[in-house]
């Protein structure tokens, strides 16, 4: 979509906001030169095929994504390029041939997705208005260029810088608990106390009381069989919190890698939010298992499915959205690399375990009584592995032993009592696979039964551009990784300082929008009426953003590296000695990026930072750390130790 500049507006000004387009003009794709945007060659050759090809032919296909992106970048190509004739809609969610087959032989009328398409155009169209208006008022406002707001951007950076602040602030208090140490057929077992101690002199109280008893009393024995449904299927977001927790990657790197799988014909459609499969996709699972009898990882585990009947659980045609959960096809892969395994093993995996029996434990509860006070012990044993025998080998099923036997009544000698001391803990700072797993599920928060219903199964942003938004936080340098912590930085926390209680902020915007366009997709609401409620909000957002007296944060203050003063200051662009004799000068830009207030004093200081993301003249992405040489110039290190200036 055109920027300001596009619309003649080459500075906006206070008085210009907000600008709201009418009609919105589409132009191609832009790419930063020397002399400023100007359109990516490449987009320009690829338009110029396609209108040519668009003016040789008859009819027209669309076989973009079957999801309400994909239908706008189809009908986003062909307005542009001014093509008005009838087209047929290809819809499918996989790319194995014989999907693609029966795809074409069931084509679609394109008019059947008027509706989503509009759907697409409203929701696209309001994100530009809301969004270019909002970090154009607070830019204006704090006297700086380089803030940005979003309907997606915002509400997730406020939900990581509270949880930071709520982390951060967060008074540890202590508390302690009694445990008794018995025994039982020459096992000695630990039982603990129920109770939560806020004082050492409560807790000696009790210990006292339990102290003058030598034996404790069986009062409750609770045995049960316990049966663990099977997980359903990956979808995007799912397998972005797994790959993210057990294999450490970010979440763009997990979508990159399962878009190559898909690209290859490996998996099914990978930007998918559901986690169920249709009947007719049911009946290939038995062949799409047996596959796996190559696989070095679960061939026995396939060949196991052999003449068995498969689990159910995950088959629900009610339940299906646009693409169904995530699942290998007919092509078995060869040559992938180490992260491809990886992520095809783990959609693999869980397509068996979803497809497996169900795990069935036994549990044992037994209370015991000591003088009045009440101590407690909890066994489990897995007895039928099922779906958790794909992953655990046959030493690994036990999740706990299992409990020798008891009887009510029975007493118990006392061999001594424990003091154990514990520590309240604050919520952990947000992970991505944390953060991710709290958009998803951040609609079931609102007490609008409408809004929670349209956001339950799209959640804050959708599971293909949930990564993206992530990395816009950390481009945006609202958020830094710390580990696999997501931290926000200065800038970040000043943002959500201005925004945190206004509309922008709050995931109930995007509840409310989802159900506007669920009902521009059923035909129940023209998009005019959206559109006027958009361009309301949007006045309204300028008007309070524009209104705000921003007071200037302190400017971080240190020790010169080159002559020793505490003359440094951290400025927006640069870090500078106040000494005109030693004129030390730092840039805050650094090879095309910006770093923080924390790198910066870091290099003051000295030290060396962590690995940073580049990206080269050529394109090329790289990661280096920097420090400060002897000459007080960055040193630049990469990520294989070779040093360069």
């Amino acid at each position: 979509m055109a920027l300001p500049s596009d619309y003649g507006i080459i500075r906006a000004e206070k008085e210009m906001l907000p600008i709201i387009p009418h009609p919105f003009k589409l132009v191609v794709r832009q790419v930063k030169t020397e002399e400023g945007y100007k359109a990516d060659p490449s987009a320009l050759k690829q338009l110029d095929v396609i209108r040519r090809l668009l003016n040789q032919t008859g009819s027209v296909i669309i076989c973009t994504d079957a999801a309400r992106e994909g239908e706008l970048i189809a009908r986003y190509v062909l307005d542009y390029l001014g093509y008005t004739k009838e087209t047929k809609r290809l819809w499918i969610s996989s790319l194995t041939e014989k999907s693609i087959r029966e795809g074409f032989n069931n084509l679609k009328s394109s008019r059947e997705f008027d509706n989503l398409y509009r759907s697409a155009k409203a929701r696209r169209e309001a994100d530009w208005v809301v969004g270019m208006n909002a970090s154009l008022s607070l830019s204006i406002a704090a006297g700086k260029s380089n803030y940005s707001l979003g309907r997606v951007q915002t509400p997730t950076l406020a939900m990581i810088c509270r949880r930071y602040l709520d982390n951060r602030d967060f008074v540890v208090k202590p508390y302690y608990q009694l445990q008794l140490r018995t025994t039982k057929m020459g096992e000695e077992l630990v039982m603990t106390c129920a109770e939560k101690y806020d004082t050492l002199q409560k807790l000696d109280m009790t210990r006292k009381k339990v102290c003058e008893e030598k034996t404790a009393k069986v009062v409750q024995v609770e045995k049960k069989q316990v049966s663990e449904e099977t997980p359903l299927l990956y979808d995007l977001t799912a397998l972005q919190q797994s790959a993210n927790t057990k294999l450490g990657l970010t979440a763009e790197q997990t979508l990159n890698i399962a878009q190559k799988l898909y690209e290859f014909g490996y998996i099914s459609y990978p930007r998918t939010g559901c986690s169920y499969i249709t009947e007719d996709i049911f009946e290939q699972i038995p062949s799409l298992i047996a596959l796996l009898k190559q696989h070095p990882r679960f061939a026995r585990h396939a060949e196991n499915f052999c003449n068995r009947t498969l689990n159910r659980h995950c088959v629900n045609d009610s339940k299906m959205t646009d693409h169904h959960g995530l699942i290998i096809t007919e092509n078995y892969p060869r040559n992938l690399s180490l992260d491809e395994q990886n992520i095809y093993s783990m959609i693999a995996g869980r397509m068996l375990e979803a497809f497996s029996g169900k795990c069935l434990k036994e549990t044992l509860f037994v209370q015991a009584d000591c003088n009045g006070a009440s101590f407690g012990i909890k066994g489990c044993q897995i007895k039928v592995p099922g779906w958790r025998g794909i992953y655990n080998e046959p030493d690994e099923k036990e999740e706990g032993s299992l409990l020798p036997e008891f009887k009510e009544g029975e007493t118990l000698p006392v061999l001594g009592i424990d003091t154990l001391a514990r520590k309240t803990k604050p919520q952990p700072i947000f992970t991505e696979a944390s953060l991710l797993a709290a958009m998803e599920g951040c609609g079931r928060n609102l007490s609008d039964e409408k809004e929670k219903e349209a956001m339950k199964d799209s959640g804050l942003g959708t599971p293909a551009t949930r990564a993206g938004i992530i990395e816009l936080l950390i481009a945006r340098h609202y958020v830094e990784r710390s580990g696999r912590s997501l931290i926000p930085t200065p800038k970040g926390l000043e943002v959500y300082g201005i925004v945190k209680e206004k509309m922008i902020a709050n995931v109930s915007m995007t509840g409310k929008w989802e159900c506007a366009l669920h009902e521009i997709e059923t035909g129940e609401v023209s998009t005019k009426t959206f559109t006027e409620n958009i361009n309301s909000y949007a006045r309204q957002i300028t008007s309070e953003l524009l209104a705000m007296k921003l007071k200037r944060p302190d400017l971080p203050h240190c020790r010169c590296p080159k002559c020793g003063a505490e003359t440094i200051t951290v400025f927006n662009k640069v870090a500078k000695c106040g000494d005109p004799d030693c004129a030390f000068l730092l840039f805050r830009t650094f090879n095309g990026r910006e770093l923080t207030d924390n790198q910066m004093l870091l290099l003051l200081q000295g030290k060396r930072t962590g690995y940073l993301k580049f990206i080269s003249k050529k394109g090329k992405k790289y990661e280096a750390s920097l420090e400060l040489d002897d000459n007080y110039k960055i040193d630049i290190t990469f990520k294989d130790n070779k040093p360069k200036k």
